[in-house]
């Protein structure tokens, strides 16, 4: 059991599926609760530190429905610097949600690979298990050539731990059911160190690997 990662889709892929919203609201508060952004937000203390404070674009892949742009926009301004945000996600729903709620950031809806350009900072949190090791692997070539400063991928350890924590934890909370059947999913689509070396190793990038609590692996380069 998840000695490999998992094929097996997410409903959430579906950008049809009922109940879209309802499951972005649920997947902002287990956001929170699990310390999504913190991996995140410690990455981006690293590239403020190496550009001085200087101005920043930061586009966010798999933007969903935009908590973390918005506690990104709320670290900004905590540090005084100056950042215009942008979140990406292939979703309609994304968009929608993210405006609704009023976070501080543009918005595309597309497919990343075709999103041309580029950002000082691209970042891509709990979004990576989406794809799989092919499109994973062109994916880390893209961040390469759209980052100007750096790039970050967070996303989550496969492990039986946290896969049986969820299982049972979202069913007692009678979450909504597209967040109850992904987030099992998402783990056993997740990745080992050993994932990441050989995904890294077929796209011909180098990059730093780091462990993050809770049972997330950061993949990152900063310039």
């Amino acid at each position: 059991m998840l000695r490999q990662r998992s094929r097996q889709p997410e409903w959430m892929d579906d950008p049809e599926a009922a109940g879209f919203d309802t499951a972005l609201a649920e997947l902002a508060l287990i956001n929170r609760l699990s310390l999504a952004a913190r991996p995140v937000l410690g990455f981006l203390d690293r590239v403020a530190a190496r550009q001085g404070g200087r101005p920043l674009s930061i586009l966010d892949v798999g933007a969903g429905g935009g908590d973390l742009l918005a506690r990104i926009a709320v670290w900004a301004q905590q540090r005084r610097i100056a950042v215009e945000l942008t979140g990406l996600d292939v979703s309609p729903w994304a968009a929608r949600h993210a405006m609704a709620r009023g976070v501080p950031a543009k918005w595309i809806t597309a497919d990343a690979f075709a999103v041309e350009g580029s950002y000082d900072v691209v970042l891509c949190s709990l979004f990576a298990h989406h794809l799989d090791d092919a499109a994973l692997a062109r994916f880390l070539v893209w961040l390469e050539a759209r980052s100007r400063v750096g790039w970050l991928i967070s996303d989550l350890h496969r492990h039986w731990l946290p896969w049986g924590f969820i299982w049972g934890a979202f069913r007692l909370l009678r979450l909504h059911p597209m967040v109850v059947h992904d987030s099992t999913v998402s783990i056993a689509r997740g990745f080992t160190r050993a994932d990441w070396r050989r995904l890294l190793a077929e796209a011909q990038v180098e990059a730093q690997l780091r462990w993050a609590f809770p049972f997330r692996w950061q993949v990152s380069v900063v310039r």
